[in-house]
């Protein structure tokens, strides 16, 4: 019998293994955003060095905000934040390719690590990549009710400029993450079963 805290979390385990999976995937998950949220200002001041910040990126319009403007699943209008911009395509960029790298790790380390499994990693790949695509567009969809009044808090309301729109970026960016926690959880039970 294994005893201290490995032999306890392995009892543990064994009287509720659908509580101990949760709590793997929530560990790694936390991870995972910890990641993000180092990874997306960096590329967010390198792409701001670049003209993709003067780039309009408003795709998948769907109808109109509350002000009567068009209303976009991806709106990331040309300008820097701190200018009243959407940051263009350089913070869209940002975002997604920090989204992508955290997605191929978590694909990874919620396979083998949380869920155990030992199926056919292209077919998991393959219907991961769908969950990946729709939760992307849902959680984007989503950021246009609370992204701008938090940018418009945290930089004008509250006069924090340049910490405001970092504060901002981290907390859109733990929204986002918490949206994906939640819908991915029971997902990837389906998507990585065991054998």
């Amino acid at each position: 019998m294994i005893s201290g805290p490995v032999g306890l979390w392995t009892r543990y385990k064994e009287k509720h293994p659908n509580i101990a999976q949760f709590l793997v995937f929530f560990m790694l998950s936390n991870g995972i955003t910890v990641l993000q949220l180092v990874l997306m200002p960096a590329f967010k001041k390198m792409f701001e060095q670049t003209l993709l910040i003067d780039t309009s990126f408003q795709i998948l319009r769907l109808g109109q905000n509350f002000d009567e403007s068009p209303y976009y699943v991806f709106d990331y209008a040309s300008g820097a934040i701190s200018a009243s911009g959407g940051g263009g395509l350089a913070y869209f960029l940002a975002v997604q390719i920090t989204i992508g790298i955290a997605q191929v790790i978590n694909f990874f380390a919620q396979r083998s690590i949380t869920f155990k499994s030992g199926g056919n990693v292209w077919k998991a790949a393959f219907w991961y990549l769908i969950a990946y695509l729709l939760i992307t567009i849902g959680a984007a969809a989503a950021q246009g009710f609370y992204k701008a009044p938090i940018y418009d808090l945290f930089m004008n309301t509250w006069g924090m400029g340049s910490v405001g729109e970092t504060t901002a970026d981290l907390i859109t960016m733990i929204i986002n993450s918490a949206i994906s926690f939640w819908i991915f959880f029971p997902i990837l039970k389906i998507i990585f079963k065991q054998k």
